[in-house]
C-alpha cells in the first residue's frame, strides 16, 4: 500500500478517491465496498468485536480513501509503515452538521435488506454508540473530538509522511504530498448531500441485479 487516509467520515473522502482514480491510483477502498464484499464486512464486524486483523493482508491490494478505516487508524497504520498517511479535515462546526445529519439519516432508514441493514449497524450504530459515546447530539462534545482525533494521527505520523488535507485546497497539496503532476482537468467534487440515504440508493443501483 502506498497511500492511507484515516480521515472521518464526511471530510471530503468520495471527492478525495475521485482524485486519487484521477491520479492513477486504485483501486480505492471506500464505504461503497462493503456492499459487494460480504466477507470484509465479517472482517469488520469481528474487528469490533476486538478480534485480531491482518491489516496489511486486508489492504493489500488496496489504496484508501475513506471510512472505515479511522476506527483503526492506528492498527492500520503501524501494520503500514511505508505508506504515506493522509488525514482528511474540514471546519469542525461544518463536519459536525454533516455527521450528524449524516447519522440521523441512518438511524431513521430501516429498509429490509439483509445488506444495509448490517452497514447500517456498521457505520451508524456502532460509531455513534462506541466511537461517539452516544453523544451525537453534542455539539461541543463532537467538535472536540474531532480536533483531538486530528491531533492523535499528527502525533502517530512522522511529519514528512504526513498531509492533513483538504479536498477545498484542491490539487497542488495532493500532487506535490504523492510526488505526481498536477493534472489540468478540475479537482472533482462530489456531491454527497444526499446524505445516508442517498449513500446507500447509490450503492445498491450498482449491484447486480
Amino acid at each position: 500500500m502506498k497511500l492511507i487516509n484515516v480521515g472521518l467520515a464526511r471530510t471530503g473522502t468520495t471527492s478525495l478517491k475521485a482524485a486519487l482514480e484521477k491520479l492513477g491510483y486504485g483501486p480505492i477502498y471506500h464505504t461503497f465496498d462493503l456492499f459487494t464484499n460480504s466477507a470484509h464486512m465479517d472482517i469488520w464486524e469481528n474487528a469490533y468485536e476486538g478480534a485480531p486483523v491482518d491489516w496489511r493482508a486486508f489492504y493489500a491490494d488496496y489504496e484508501v480513501a475513506d471510512w472505515p478505516a479511522g476506527l483503526f487508524c492506528r492498527e492500520i497504520i503501524t501494520a503500514h509503515p511505508e505508506a504515506k498517511v493522509m488525514v482528511t479535515v474540514r471546519d469542525p462546526s461544518e463536519w459536525y452538521e454533516s455527521i450528524h445529519s449524516i447519522f440521523k439519516q441512518g438511524m431513521n432508514i430501516n429498509l429490509p435488506i439483509p445488506i444495509v441493514k448490517r452497514i447500517k449497524n456498521f457505520i451508524i450504530n456502532y460509531p455513534a454508540k462506541h466511537l461517539f459515546q452516544g453523544r451525537i447530539d453534542d455539539r461541543e462534545f463532537m467538535i472536540q473530538f474531532f480536533q483531538e482525533y486530528i491531533e492523535s494521527v499528527k502525533a502517530c505520523v512522522p511529519s514528512d509522511q504526513l498531509l492533513v488535507y483538504s479536498v477545498t485546497e484542491g490539487w497542488e497539496p495532493l500532487c506535490e504530498f504523492l510526488g505526481v503532476p498536477v493534472p489540468t482537468e478540475r479537482f472533482p467534487r462530489v456531491n454527497t448531500r444526499g446524505g445516508f440515504r442517498g449513500m446507500v440508493l447509490k450503492a445498491l443501483s450498482g449491484l447486480p441485479k
